[in-house]
């Protein structure tokens, strides 16, 4: 039973991350609701992230922004955020390894549309004003896709007359009995 139990435990070991490594991504709750914009800057003083931020404090820009269903996720020297809410350090790692992006210093603006694929990925300066381009160039069947709602499940009602509908619940049946290694 030991050796049984040390060689599960050493295949869960090497295992479990790569099952972990997909699902966890804060991005998959926008799939279908909303188009993601990650900007990946080195620093908090990065150009590229302050242009992009100086042109999202405009009224007009902001307004855009909400209208084509957009979130934006920051991560900042490491921290994330999800609409300047902080993200806890394993989501945001989730988000950079489901982006696929490999080693690099430099600062990347991407668009994730509502469909999860990227759909414009920048590694220098990007205005706005061609982000949003890119959205309304978008098929008409990404621009509408959602999530499908599940169907609501009809309660069914118990049979009048059937005979064990009331009363004390059956024994549970004996385990199976196991041999020692």
């Amino acid at each position: 039973m030991l050796i049984r139990s040390l060689t599960l435990a050493t295949l869960l070991a090497f295992v479990g991350p790569s099952f972990a490594a997909d699902d966890d991504s804060p991005l998959v709750k926008d799939v279908g609701r909303a188009r993601p914009l990650i900007v990946i800057a080195p620093s908090s003083v990065d150009p590229v992230w302050l242009n992009l931020k100086k042109s999202l404090d405009d009224s007009a820009n902001r307004k855009g922004f909400t209208d084509r269903n957009m979130v934006l996720y920051t991560v900042i020297n490491t921290m994330g955020q999800r609409d300047g809410k902080d993200l806890d350090p394993q989501s945001t790692m989730a988000l950079i390894r489901s982006l696929k992006l490999g080693a690099g210093a430099k600062s990347k603006i991407i668009l994730i549309g509502k469909d999860g694929e990227k759909k414009l990925e920048q590694s220098d300066a990007v205005e706005l004003k061609e982000i949003f381009n890119t959205v309304d160039q978008l098929p008409t069947a990404e621009k509408e896709a959602t999530v499908p709602v599940p169907a609501p499940v009809a309660e069914v009602a118990p049979v009048k007359g059937a005979k064990g509908t009331k009363g004390k619940p059956a024994k549970p049946a004996k385990p199976a009995e196991q041999p020692d290694d």
